[in-house]
């Protein structure tokens, strides 16, 4: 079969990933006919994901890494997956921003796509306690230069962890004494029973006080944040105004989400 010139490599993995996470295993066979590309390029494509630890080669195929509840995977490796759908939930978020406002960004790599998407509104207040979404305001002011209505940014400061967000009693303390019109919240899993949830409990806590500090919290979190649930809890869905995420959410899950928060946004789609 000649090869699909028409998906790109993070498109394939992301259909290959979310066959295994489905279906609990795929033949390298399968993903050949599936995906119309050649043995050699699924191999390279799986090698690829195992090496980012989100599945596991088997002979002739792959199967899903079942992850412990405290696993926390670090940014690279999970700035490689669901590209596509991050860009446009951070798209789609980003149109809830009005210039001149106090907004809050927790970590992730979904919130950092979106800051990207957020460095040219004028006049916004940036809290955030993710080193590497203050980084994205701070190279455009390098690139730029200054100019008026740059964003100010504050940094919480806190310990790291592994997926670059600041926490502890330091982040913990700075965030209770401010107050934000909108706080923009990553998670590592989200699920009616658990709601929020995080494999860091140090992060957990952070997270908590980011959400008692925010007039409203939209939650940006692609499907396969769907279901997931890490080790510490730190808000319910209810607590919850907008979910932003993206067309791969199954019907069903939209369904029983829209039961518990007031708004559900998929990108790309109209809002019903």
């Amino acid at each position: 079969m000649s090869e699909n010139q028409n998906l790109l490599a993070e498109q394939r993995r992301a259909l290959i990933l979310d066959e295994v996470r489905r279906r609990g295993g795929v033949r390298v066979n399968e993903l050949t006919r599936k995906l119309g590309v050649s043995d050699m390029t699924v191999r390279r494509d799986l090698d690829a994901l195992a090496r980012q630890g989100v599945l596991e080669k088997v002979h002739g195929g792959a199967v899903p890494v079942v992850e412990a509840s405290t696993h926390e995977p670090g940014f690279e490796a999970k700035s490689g997956l669901e590209l596509t759908a991050k860009e446009d939930i951070a798209r789609a978020a980003a149109e809830l921003v009005a210039p001149g406002t106090a907004i809050a960004l927790s970590g992730g790599t979904t919130t950092y796509a979106l800051a990207h998407q957020l460095v040219d509104v004028p006049d916004l207040t940036v809290v955030t306690n993710s080193v590497r979404v203050a980084d994205v305001f701070h190279a455009a002011q390098r690139t730029s230069g200054p100019r008026q209505g740059a964003a100010t940014v504050v940094l919480t400061g806190g310990v790291r962890t592994p997926s670059d967000s600041l926490v502890g009693p330091v982040a913990d303390q700075a965030i209770a004494a401010l107050h934000f019109d909108v706080l923009f919240l990553g998670v590592h899993g989200i699920s009616v029973e658990a709601g929020l949830s995080t494999p860091n409990l140090a992060e957990a806590e952070t997270n908590r006080r980011l959400v008692q500090s925010a007039r409203r919290v939209v939650v940006v979190a692609d499907h396969t944040k769907w279901g997931v649930v890490g080790l510490s809890s730190f808000a319910a869905l209810e607590q919850v105004d907008t979910l932003v995420t993206d067309a791969g959410l199954p019907k069903d899950a939209r369904a029983e989400i829209s039961e518990h928060l007031r708004r559900l946004m998929v990108a790309g789609e109209p809002e019903s």
